[in-house]
């Protein structure tokens, strides 16, 4: 049995939007459990959490956004790939405008942002999908 995990304390990151090219301030926040993932926009007054889930999805193209409503945050993905490689599966990430800081183009700062403020584990359990048959992704002849 595998547990969920949040983080320890929060961590803030500034850098560059890909995409603006404006200032970005992200600030992730430990979260409950069974909560998952969510974005706030500070910049926007009583802005709605976004859940990163796949319904949420608004635009690929460039970059990942989440959306609800009028509200967006882009360039998630780098962010949620440190988040999965972590083994974080509850965290409250604000973002000060309508894109996450690029740091380097990786997920390389966000992953050593939470490796220095750690996880915690939370007593439930973390939960699965069970695939009951194959499943097959192709494109064209590939």
């Amino acid at each position: 049995m595998i547990f969920q995990r949040t983080l320890k304390s929060s961590v803030s990151l500034k850098g560059i939007g890909l995409h603006s090219g404006a200032e970005a301030q992200m600030t992730l926040h430990p979260a409950a459990a069974n909560r998952g993932i969510h974005f706030v926009r500070t910049d926007l007054e009583n802005s709605a959490p976004i859940s990163a889930h796949y319904k949420n999805v608004v635009n690929t193209q460039l970059a990942t956004t989440l959306g609800r409503g009028n509200v967006t945050i882009s360039t998630v993905e780098h962010v949620l790939a440190a988040l999965q490689g972590m083994g974080v599966d509850n965290a409250l990430i604000e973002v000060s405008g309508p894109e996450v800081p690029l740091m380097d183009g990786s997920s390389a700062p966000f992953a050593e942002a939470i490796q220095k403020v750690g996880t915690e584990v939370q007593m439930q359990t973390r939960p699965y999908l069970a695939l009951r048959r194959r499943v097959e992704v192709k494109l064209a002849e590939k």
